[in-house]
């Protein structure tokens, strides 16, 4: 992990597919709902996708500004992804330099390099949420929280993921066994894989970039149908 990344965050995730029964589950289960949220994500890119198809994710979300999500160690295969989270904005514009090899631009913001860099937006979508938290019991002595977020985005898709954000890479082993458990109480099958919004918006509205993208080994997900929020397969 280079020094930019090396105070961020890990994101540990698993994305599927939430059933009528998944809210009252989580309740059972002893988790709380925060909030619900309704925001605006504009994702960028340069016109021949350099930053997706080497699994970078500039993504400038209403009320929270810019995160760029950066590929993690891939150590443990699974229906699972781990990034890491860029959100300070000279970092964020020092990563995007050295993914798109080119000299960096200054410690400025993040939309001063847009042009320069070569970026556009490639995809705009509002997505309602619903955000619990909870906190699985065990032996270990400091239990990861874990997220789930309920997504229902503009464009019929809905989805859930599961998330941990661990500091160390030590940390990840424990976070994902905590997904895991999570995710099997929640009915999810062993290796169901859910397609992340991004890819389903893509899929339908951007076919070629979406083809382009399938191209590219790093892409773990093939959604060929997709759950609308009446539950149908699309």
């Amino acid at each position: 992990m280079n020094g930019i990344m090396a105070h961020a965050l890990i994101e540990v995730e698993r994305r599927f597919i939430p059933g009528p029964g998944t809210e009252k589950r989580l309740q059972e289960l002893g988790g709380t709902l925060e909030h619900q949220v309704t925001f605006w994500d504009r994702y960028y890119d340069t016109p021949e996708l350099s930053l997706m198809r080497a699994d970078y994710w500039l993504r400038q979300r209403e009320g929270s500004g810019w995160e760029l999500k950066c590929p993690g160690t891939a150590g443990v295969s699974g229906p699972h992804q781990e990034y890491v989270e860029l959100t300070v904005e000279p970092a964020v514009v020092a990563q995007l330099c050295e993914v798109l090899g080119t000299e960096v631009l200054g410690a400025g913001g993040v939309a001063a390099v847009l042009g320069p860099l070569g970026l556009q937006e490639v995809a705009s979508f509002v997505t309602k949420r619903s955000a619990w938290k909870l906190v699985l019991s065990g032996t270990d002595e400091e239990e990861p929280l874990l997220k789930v977020d309920l997504d229902t985005a503009d464009f019929g898709y809905t989805v859930g993921e599961v998330e941990a954000l661990v500091h160390e890479e030590a940390e990840v082993p424990v976070a994902l066994e905590k997904i895991h458990s999570l995710s099997s109480m929640l009915g999810v099958p062993v290796q169901e894989t859910a397609p992340a919004k991004l890819m389903v918006y893509l899929q339908r509205f951007k076919p070629q970039d979406y083809q382009r993208l399938l191209q590219v080994h790093r892409l773990r997900e093939k959604p060929q149908g997709t759950k609308d929020p009446e539950g149908n397969l699309g």
